[in-house]
């Protein structure tokens, strides 16, 4: 197996009540088990991932049916991120914030890329994030994403859709899937693959 010229990346992964466990979970799952695997296959390589856990401020979040989230950092005292994580739940309250939704714009330039896992997709259109560009999130809130912001391209039955710099995927399991998508591209598929497996998931690796 071809060694791949490996750099470290930062993933931040936005936490924020009632957000929805598997959806930030997953991912953290992904690109944390990437990193392990990787060690293994490539000993003496930098970790490609490094992950943390960002929320408005420093207080615990509960997540939908209560499992309680303390973050690593703040909005304000984060590092430098490479790939931005907004994961779904009920984004409502974090909607009107707007310091949340400068905070999401200003990252999404930043970042190397920018991904949503199911109704994380309205904190992303919300910031204009999505704005010129093809998207998707759970199947239940498709309607509520095509009425609400008209001018976005909704997609269907897709687990996920990349648009380079910004991808956005369906709800849960689907995240999972686009984090695997991620590693591929970030990576390499062979990584991808070998931390589907570790996980023992049955990764669909087409969109």
């Amino acid at each position: 197996m071809n060694t791949p010229a490996f750099i470290t990346r930062r993933v931040g992964i936005y936490l924020f009540d009632e957000v929805e466990a598997l959806d930030f979970a997953g991912p953290y799952e992904v690109f944390t088990t990437a990193s392990r695997v990787a060690g293994k296959l490539w000993p003496g390589q930098p970790a490609p991932f490094e992950v943390c856990a960002v929320a408005h401020d420093a207080q615990a979040r509960r997540a939908r049916a209560g499992l309680r989230l303390l973050p690593d950092h703040s909005l304000h005292d984060h590092p430098p991120l490479d790939v931005l994580v907004i994961p779904g739940g009920v984004v409502d309250a974090e909607r009107v914030r707007a310091d949340v939704i400068a905070w999401i714009a200003v990252q999404a330039a930043r970042c190397e890329l920018t991904v949503s896992v199911c109704t994380g997709a309205f904190l992303l259109a919300q910031a204009g994030v999505l704005e010129g560009h093809r998207a998707t999130t759970h199947w239940e809130d498709l309607a509520d994403l095509r009425a609400q912001f008209p001018t976005l391209q909704v997609l269907e039955q897709v687990r996920w859709v990349d648009e380079g710099r910004v991808i956005t995927s369906a709800g849960i399991s689907a995240g999972i899937d686009m984090s695997l998508h991620v590693v591929a591209r970030l990576v390499s598929p062979a990584l991808a693959q070998a931390t589907a497996r570790q996980m023992d998931y049955r990764w669909q690796a087409e969109a």
